[in-house]
């Protein structure tokens, strides 16, 4: 058996989406709950008349006095004072006063929130922090927002508030704060007790604590959360309701897609919601959440899942490549968005070396995705995963983008392909790639000179070619051995492969597939280099320098 209630009362500031704040009004009418209704005076008379209308004449419902009431401005105070003193003064028996807004839905039983502060009839629930702790202020105003006169309005006026403020700090001015006072802030949105918010009301100083706070920046973030210190008996400085702010201090929207999000919260009532979240609506206005087992309150809950998606607001996803989203080139973000394993060389070396390495590990091999005709894609495909056509001219356009791109559409799957001379190689490629901590990148220096060996062409193209891959290698390599690379990065020479291959198998295999990997496969053939060492004494003299032709010495 629950115990018994405390009655609660709530007043709602309405500015916009009234039908919206009208549901809310009904779920608390429901509860007998006494419910004031501050309706903005912005709103069109007809609009007003058709939220009279819609909720009818109700003994427990009120409204209050109308003011026009502008972000951050003193009217949003002397609208909650006409609003809680109207329902104190006819509502002798409520004992915790709750202000919400129009746009807060209630997450929870209207039940469990009475008995929440039934047992707590004592207990103020409001977030007052000191400002010389508010470290979570957004906007550069801290102590200035008590010590300095704000006259402008900081939305329609901000050139001149700005320049108001500039002068008031050039000429050193600082206001007195009136004693006893010691500035707190916090969220507006909080649950009083009556004797709290009826000394607030009624405190003699009233008059002089209003002249110094319209002068204030914001004061519905510190009046009721500054005099809380100076009359409540017992505070706990945290709010019933459930607000996150970006971080430029602006209130996180829920839509529909936040139902679980809002039920794993365990707050009871949540700000602010989208007036057309259908969902959601009707979803907390019906008996589904009494169904729930009663918890208590605990937004830290949900925290993470916050400053998860603030992280990734600001950083992106990693691997994720968006035009709202693109990193910048310091980011510490990781680059791509799964690990991925670059061959140079080894297809040169190795017969049918992209089948032998996709049945030894369980990878998807690819040939080389830059060759300067086509994408190399697994099997010849024309389209791979994410609609990544095997284009050259689209590839080329950003060849970066490319491999994110690819990267991101083919995860989890460890993305392996062929790179290297005769490739279209790009410069930014071979640094993004070098400074990805995800790349594992392995090159056999020369094995281009085994290629060029077992090709058809005439001789002097040959030596024409061999300067261009060796000045594509030496570039490929210089990114590589860079003090800024990250990748993991192994080099080994034709001449070390050809000799012994198992060590450079071993380990290719391993980082991919683990030890047992290359253990249960024979190592491919490799191909031939008969007549190479011939080859490459042919090249010598017919003009290539030694330093070209060093790794290809046996």
């Amino acid at each position: 058996m629950s115990a018994p209630t405390a009655p609660l009362g709530v007043v709602i500031l309405c500015h916009t989406a009234l039908r919206r704040a009208a549901q809310v009004a009904r779920f608390w009418l429901a509860a007998d709950c006494p419910v004031v209704l501050h309706v903005d005076r912005a709103v069109k008379p007809t609009e007003l008349q058709a939220l009279q209308d819609d909720l009818g004449a109700h003994p427990l419902l009120r409204y209050s006095p109308r003011f026009r009431c502008d972000w951050g401005s003193w009217r949003l105070v002397q609208a909650t004072q006409e609003a809680s003193a109207l329902l104190l003064r006819d509502f002798p028996d409520v004992g915790h006063v709750l202000l919400s807004s129009g746009a807060c839905l209630p997450l929870r039983p209207a039940s469990e929130l009475l008995d929440f502060l039934a047992a707590r009839p004592a207990t103020d629930f409001i977030e007052s922090v000191s400002i010389d702790h508010a470290d979570w202020i957004t906007g550069g105003l801290s102590e200035e927002r008590f010590t300095l006169y704000f006259p402008f309005d900081w939305r329609r006026q901000r050139w001149l508030f700005d320049r108001f403020v500039d002068l008031q700090r050039k000429w050193r001015f600082r206001r007195r704060i009136p004693a006893p006072l010691r500035p707190h802030m916090g969220s507006q949105w909080w649950c009083l007790t009556r004797a709290t918010l009826n000394a607030i009301l009624t405190d003699p100083n009233r008059a002089r604590y209003e002249r110094y706070f319209r002068q204030n920046w914001i004061p519905d973030e510190s009046y009721f959360q500054t005099l809380a210190r100076q009359h409540a008996r017992e505070i706990e400085s945290r709010a019933l309701t459930l607000v996150k702010f970006d971080r430029n201090g602006r209130p996180n929207l829920f839509y529909d897609d936040h139902l679980q999000l809002l039920r794993r919260s365990d707050c009871f009532l949540a700000r602010k919601i989208w007036p057309e979240a259908e969902r959601l609506y009707a979803f907390f206005l019906s008996d589904q959440p009494a169904r729930l087992d009663p918890v208590t309150p605990d937004p830290a809950k949900i925290d993470r899942y916050f400053e998860l998606a603030e992280k990734q607001r600001i950083e992106g996803r990693a691997g994720l490549y968006m035009q709202s989203r693109f990193p910048a080139a310091d980011s510490a973000t990781t680059k791509s968005a799964a690990p991925y394993s670059v061959f140079t060389g080894f297809d040169h070396v190795f017969q049918d070396f992209d089948y032998w390495l996709g049945q030894v590990t369980g990878a998807r091999v690819h040939g080389h995705l830059y060759a300067p005709d086509k994408v190399q894609f697994h099997g010849g495909a024309r389209v791979w995963h994410g609609a990544i056509s095997n284009a050259a001219a689209i590839r080329d356009y950003n060849p970066r983008m490319f491999l994110t791109n690819l990267l991101w559409a083919t995860r989890p799957e460890r993305l392996c392909f062929m790179y290297g001379p005769g490739d279209a190689l790009d410069g930014n490629v071979n640094w993004f790639m070098a400074t990805d901590t995800n790349a594992r990148i392995s090159v056999i220096r020369g094995a281009w000179m085994l290629a060029l060996f077992q090709s058809d062409q005439p001789a002097p193209d040959k030596i024409a070619q061999a300067g261009q891959f060796f000045r594509q290698e030496q570039d490929w390599i210089a990114a590589l051995t860079s003090r800024h690379a990250l990748a993991q990065i192994r080099i080994w020479s034709l001449a070390e492969v050809m000799a012994d291959p198992g060590p450079c198998l071993a380990e290719i295999t391993r980082d991919i597939a683990g030890e047992a990997a290359f253990a249960a496969h024979r190592a491919p053939p490799l191909r031939s280099s008969e007549g190479l060492a011939e080859f490459v004494a042919q090249m010598r003299d017919q003009g290539l320098p030694a330093q070209v032709l060093k790794d290809c010495q046996f």
